[in-house]
């Protein structure tokens, strides 16, 4: 087996300490051009007990450094180093984001010989003291003009500033501009430029990658690539996008059309992305897509076909592109979909590696020659048969726990049940809307056990039926000897005569519940004016008229309807005795509400009634507004009605006595 150019024109030089800037195309073995000579500047057990070292020149701290741009670089060259190292047991250690710092230090505790890392989290062992890098003997830049772009120019210094002056360092890419190169020898000493060429050519890319390029529209793409997946003798496949959301977006869409298919990308967690590689790497997954992150120095044996789905930003990334396949002397295809709006930026690339598709063919997924030159066979349709669905899929290999710092999941372990715990042991107790508030106070005849229905039992806790008693706009009481309130559809006024016509002992007991329901008289939600005053019977009796008001003000929201009447009932004989208070007072049992236009005629004097009239209750004066309940008519009203001014009530006419 013999070595790549690369590989035999830097070995003896990196071996004998000088540092080296090494240009070699993708997939030609770089990785173990500076990786030997790693090993071996090294000095590990093995090489003490063979008499090639002395024991004082053993440490724990790692002697060699290699710095990466991307994860998943950084886990392939490790991979890498450890099986080149087996034989003499040298440590290996990868240190990138994404995992839990405690794994990394305690490996560092332990002891590394070699350590491969992403600027990012090295920068963060070595301010924490966690990380000595003292004792380094090599640097390696893998993917120099990456890792000297302006991006990651600074924590490279940074980095380097934690060496010590007396090292060797090594450079190495496939890409390494001219301006690179310049800042480079910044922190070289007489560095050695090797750049290694293929005896196939001199192309820029590998002479064994066949290039296709092709103009395609956006909306077709996802047709025209299902077609190509699917032609004869293709093995792994890798698509390449610009951004992340369009990644994502192929990765869902092939999966729909039947395809194995996986996703690598920025958003994506990092136990995510390595499960994504590892199925490619097993098999379980043969179609990857994925950013410009896994373009770099990814290498995975058996991969045949490269898509560019979106034109790539310059002639660099296309080149680690493409690189991906026919990497160790093998072949592959690359097809490159360029869009409308993408031609001045292909023609650039075209121009800067001299390539020969200045002007792309247009392209469909139903176009001849694609099928012609892609070796699809006839009548490929964009969905895999199901007879060829034979991978196991992303979801057959198993998901690593990282212990990911920055996870994406619910902080402080909460799932849907703890989260619904915590809304149900917040929500406030359910309280009625204003709506049937207005149903319950007055205006309906829904009583207190239909008010206590509208509100649903079953979504208010344990602590609502008391805040539901103190919350009741009114309660309903019935006097003594009164008669119950009754629906609208009761028994008309007139029936209310047998009340009025009770014993006067028992009339004037009953002002003595007046006061618990007039507390309740600032609930009412209505207030009503009189347009005609009923007549005073006599002078105490005016008198003593707003102490019969306060119940006929609590009972009126009771009812639901009102109506009008234009004449008033004609009087009975039989109530000349009974004071007017007491009429009033006992008439709030009747259903309905009346209000009178006229005035009986003929009044005849009251006598002055010889019990004493219950006090006014206070709240109830404030009232002025109320209207009260239609007083029972008397045979004999007093012929003073003159002397009934002073009443407190709005009236529009005075009633005129009759002789």
């Amino acid at each position: 087996m013999s070595p790549f150019p690369i590989q035999e024109m830097t070995l003896p030089v990196a071996l004998s300490g000088t540092d080296v800037i090494g240009q070699a195309k993708t997939g030609t073995g770089k990785t173990l051009g500076f990786g030997l000579p790693l090993l071996e500047r090294v000095t590990v057990p093995a090489d003490v007990e063979a008499g090639r070292a002395r024991p004082d020149q053993l440490t724990d701290a790692p002697q060699a450094l290699v710095v990466v741009p991307t994860r998943e670089l950084c886990t392939q060259v490790t991979n890498d180093l450890l099986t080149a190292g087996k034989v003499r047991n040298v440590r290996v250690l990868a240190i990138y984001g994404g995992r839990a710092y405690e794994p990394q230090v305690e490996a560092l505790k332990k002891g590394v010989d070699i350590i491969v890392g992403t600027p990012g989290r090295l920068l963060d062992l070595a301010g924490q003291k966690k990380l000595d890098l003292s004792h380094i003997r090599a640097l390696v830049l893998d993917e120099a003009d990456e890792m000297l772009d302006l991006g990651f120019l600074p924590d490279v210094e940074k980095i380097i500033n934690y060496l010590p002056p007396k090292r060797q360092t090594m450079l190495f890419s496939a890409t390494m501009p001219g301006a690179v190169i310049g800042l480079a020898r910044r922190y070289m000493t007489q560095p050695t430029h090797i750049r290694a060429t293929s005896p196939e050519g001199e192309g820029v890319t590998v002479a064994n990658i066949k290039q296709h390029v092709f103009r395609a529209h956006n909306m077709d793409k996802p047709e025209l690539v299902s077609r190509i997946l699917q032609a004869e003798g293709r093995g792994l496949a890798m698509i390449f996008c610009r951004t992340k959301r369009t990644a994502a977006d192929i990765a869902e869409q092939l999966e729909k059309r039947g395809f194995a298919s996986g996703a690598v990308h920025g958003d994506l967690g990092q136990g995510a992305r390595e499960q994504a590689l590892r199925a490619f790497r097993n098999g379980k997954v043969d179609v990857l897509v994925c950013t410009d992150v896994a373009a770099r120095g990814i290498d995975v044996e058996g991969v045949t076909h490269v898509i560019n789905y979106q034109t790539p930003e310059d002639e660099k990334t296309f080149l680690h592109r493409v690189g991906r396949t026919g990497r160790a002397g093998n072949k592959g295809i690359a097809v490159t979909l360029v869009d409308w709006d993408d031609i001045p930026r292909w023609q650039l690339i075209n121009k800067a590696l001299e390539l020969d598709f200045h002007d792309p063919v247009e392209t469909y997924s139903t176009s001849a020659h694609l099928f012609e030159e892609m070796n699809i066979p006839a009548g490929t349709k964009g969905v895999l048969p199901r007879a060829e669905r034979t991978r196991a899929g992303l979801k057959a290999e198993d998901l690593e726990d990282l212990g990911e710092t920055g996870g994406r999941g619910g902080r402080g372990g909460r799932g849907p049940a703890a989260a619904a715990a915590v809304v149900t042991e917040e929500r406030p107790a359910r309280t009625r809307t204003p709506r049937q508030r207005r149903r319950t106070r007055g205006g309906s005849d829904l009583g207190a056990e239909t008010a206590e229905a509208v509100a649903a039992p079953e979504d208010r806790s344990p602590q609502a039926p008391a805040a539901e008693e103190s919350r009741r706009p009114r309660r309903r009481r019935t006097r003594v000897g009164a008669v119950p309130a009754q629906s609208a559809d009761a028994a008309p006024v007139a029936e209310a005569a047998p009340v009025v016509a009770a014993e006067p002992a028992a009339v004037a007991e009953a002002p003595a519940p007046v006061t618990p329901v007039a507390e309740e008289a600032p609930a009412k939600p209505k207030r009503t004016r009189t347009r005609k005053a009923v007549a005073a019977v006599a002078e105490s009796a005016v008198v003593e008229a707003p102490a019969a008001e306060a119940p006929v003000a609590e009972e009126a929201p009771v009812q639901p309807k009102r109506t009008r009447t234009r004449k008033a009932v004609q009087a009975a004989p039989a109530v000349a005795e009974a004071p007017a208070e007491a009429a009033a007072e006992e008439a709030p049992p009747a259903p309905r509400r009346t209000r009178t236009r006229k005035v009986v005629g003929g009044v005849v004097e009251a006598p002055e009634p010889d019990f004493q009239m219950a006090p006014p209750v206070e709240p109830v004066k404030a009232r002025r507004t109320t209207r009260p309940r239609k007083a029972a008519p008397a045979a004999a009203p007093a012929p003073a009605a003159e002397e009934a001014a002073p009443k407190r009530t709005r009236t529009r006419k005075k009633a005129a006595p009759e002789a």
